[in-house]
């Protein structure tokens, strides 16, 4: 064989092979389209566990509370699902639900804060990223704080601030434990010093309430509880509660990293880890979350110091 018939019949398998290559991967593509539209067709019916990425079929997610079956780790709840999970059937009376935020500064970045706040309204069919009220919990009255992080990641605006400091006046007026559950990534920068004087706000109406009044306050950490909500009612508890796995901060860890130059260890930031540092007094399965919060309710009803 020449050296010239030799390269003819290279060319000729490669172009053999090229040609079965680009059919394989035509065929790959269109079994990728075809796996692409099932999911979406079953968009709703399946949720993919953000630890395991075991896929999870949602009727029986919701019948185990967001928690995946294959690895236990707690998927997001909204502030619906928490009110549900914990309130007696029936008994859940929502406060200030008409309380809408404005855009004081006229704030804008990729799009106008009042852009974003009608988006996030129609998304979640919430005014603003928390709801508050009174229920029962096992027949015990209480004033529950729920945030919601779908609605803008749980920042914490005015209107937030606010409502969350009238949840706090109400229940020391009428002697109610406070639950508060935060899900946050902080202060909202759209508002500027606005949001960031609701931390300062919250913390001095809570003095009154646990000083003064004597009352409990159980606050619940949930995953994320970051920035300024951390750095105030967030860890100003009397008994603060995290479920497992919760990212819990004031800066994140690239920020940390980036300023110390140094190399933060993996957990650094989890519920686990401030267990073990005495940040936490619980660490609760959401499962289990109603009935430690009874019986914790019931404890303080007997404890001899409220009378004095």
């Amino acid at each position: 064989m020449s050296i010239i018939n030799w390269f003819e019949d290279k060319r000729k398998l490669g172009g053999f092979i090229g040609n079965f290559l680009e059919e394989a991967s035509k065929n790959s593509n269109e079994r990728d389209k075809d796996k692409r539209v099932v999911l979406t067709n079953q968009k709703g019916l399946w949720a993919r566990c953000d630890n395991c990425g075991n896929m999870l079929y949602m009727k029986f997610l919701k019948q185990n509370k967001s928690v995946c079956e294959e690895c236990g780790y707690h998927l997001s709840m909204s502030s619906t699902e928490r009110i549900e999970l914990l309130v007696d059937r029936d008994t859940w009376f929502p406060m200030d639900e008409d309380m809408v935020a404005k855009d004081v500064l006229g704030f804008f970045d990729e799009e106008s804060y009042g852009n974003r706040i009608n988006i996030s309204q129609e998304e979640t069919g919430l005014t603003d990223a928390i709801q508050t009220g009174i229920g029962r919990l096992n027949g015990t009255p209480i004033a529950l704080g729920v945030m919601d992080f779908k609605f803008m990641g749980g920042s914490m605006g005015s209107v937030v601030g606010e409502k969350i400091t009238r949840l706090i006046e109400y229940a020391a007026q009428e002697s109610l434990p406070l639950i508060i559950i935060c899900a946050s990534g902080g202060a909202r920068m759209q508002e500027g010093t606005l949001s960031l004087m609701q931390m300062a706000k919250i913390s001095s109406v809570l003095q009154t309430y646990q000083v003064k009044k004597r009352l409990p306050h159980i606050s619940i950490l949930t995953y994320p509880t970051t920035g300024g909500v951390t750095a105030s009612f967030g860890m100003l508890g009397d008994i603060i509660i995290a479920e497992p796995k919760a990212y819990i901060a004031f800066a994140g860890k690239r920020v940390i990293e980036q300023t110390l130059r140094q190399k933060i260890p993996d957990g650094f930031q989890t519920a686990e880890a401030l267990f073990d540092n005495g940040l936490l007094d619980l660490i609760v399965p959401r499962n289990l979350l109603k009935g430690v919060l009874s019986e914790i309710s019931e404890l303080y009803s007997l404890a001899p110091y409220k009378n004095k």
